[in-house]
């Protein structure tokens, strides 16, 4: 009798795909069928892993099965979109890690290909699925918070050096992403400046201010050249301010009742207001476990993911003139 599981390989089995493969090996929806990865000995010891799985050194033995459903691709950054586009037009749905791509340009080529196979893209932006970014979003939406007058980020810490990518397009590809997700609209100004002190051309620090039609402002603080480990955001409100900080262990969410009130008698004066604080409760689950359930679940219900190549399309569009800022600032 034919399974009615989604069938799924994943290909990149360095830093994060292992992980890809463990979360949809465990979701009873899905079976993992594939695992690929340039170095042949990599491929094989993770497929020892998981009984039912095949290794291969070549991502055109996963996309000549006709059994399988789908991709999870985890490959190094610059080959996203070019892999993206072989495995839609091969008739399989396809995750693709973050970014979708390093330019508009191949970022759009993959959501048309999408488009053109009728099949599912998805871009693993992680935090969209973090129950800490719902419970932020839910917060800005429900009102709480009054109107948002700012946002901002950093994600800092004493990291990796990259070779084939700077400060934001490795760290700011996960921010831009939230902002995006907070925001509801797209900046009409984005704005970087960053430094290379450690490799020559690769910047290890970025500043970026991006303005929204709406008049919401943001800023983040993307470095992998800083003492402190910091992965927060904070949503200043007209009426109330939350934080989410991903090192928390226990109060990831702290929204706190502080602003500016009208004084009493009028006359043009405010009073600061320094309420109590409150950390709601969180889901304990993995988000890449939600962000693995919501792709299966779009192939399932034939629906659009949280994170579509519409999605990260506009993650790229940002992370681009962001990118040209920077150079511009820097020559």
């Amino acid at each position: 009798m034919p399974s009615n599981k989604i069938r799924i390989g994943v290909a990149g089995l360095g830093y994060w795909g292992p992980n890809l493969a463990r979360n949809f090996d465990g979701l009873p929806e899905c079976e993992l069928t594939w695992c690929c990865d340039a170095d042949a000995a990599v491929g094989s010891r993770v497929a020892e892993l998981y009984p039912g799985a095949r290794a291969t050194a070549d991502l055109q033995d996963l996309l000549d099965d006709p059994a399988l459903d789908a991709v999870v691709l985890a490959t190094p950054v610059p080959t996203h979109a070019d892999l993206a586009v072989r495995v839609l037009e091969a008739g399989k749905h396809c995750f693709v890690e973050k970014p979708l791509a390093q330019s508009v340009a191949d970022a759009e080529r993959a959501v048309a290909a999408a488009d053109a196979a009728g099949k599912i893209l998805m871009v693993g932006h992680l935090l969209e699925y973090h129950p800490g970014v719902l419970k932020l979003k839910e917060l800005a939406d429900s009102g709480e918070l009054g109107r948002i007058f700012y946002i901002y980020g950093n994600r800092l810490n004493l990291g990796k050096l990259r070779a084939d990518e700077n400060a934001l397009w490795s760290l700011g590809a996960h921010d831009v992403s939230v902002v995006l997700t907070l925001a509801g609209e797209e900046p009409i100004e984005a704005v970087a400046h960053g430094e290379s002190y450690v490799r020559d051309g690769v910047e290890d620090v970025v500043f970026c201010f991006l303005r929204f039609p709406s008049g919401l402002a943001a800023h983040l603080h993307l470095s992998w050249l800083d003492p402190h480990k910091e992965r927060r955001f904070t949503v200043v409100g007209e009426t109330k301010m939350a934080t989410f900080d991903d090192m928390a262990v226990d109060t990831k969410i702290t929204v706190y009742d502080k602003g500016f009130d009208e004084a009493p008698q009028g006359y043009g004066e405010w009073v600061m207001r320094s309420g109590n604080s409150y950390s709601p409760s969180l889901a304990a689950v993995e988000p890449l476990r939600l962000e693995c359930q919501e792709f299966v679940n779009s192939i399932r219900e034939g629906r659009a993911p949280r994170s579509d190549g519409e999605s990260g399309l506009r993650v790229v569009r940002v992370l681009e003139r962001l990118q040209q800022s920077l150079e511009s600032s820097t020559r």
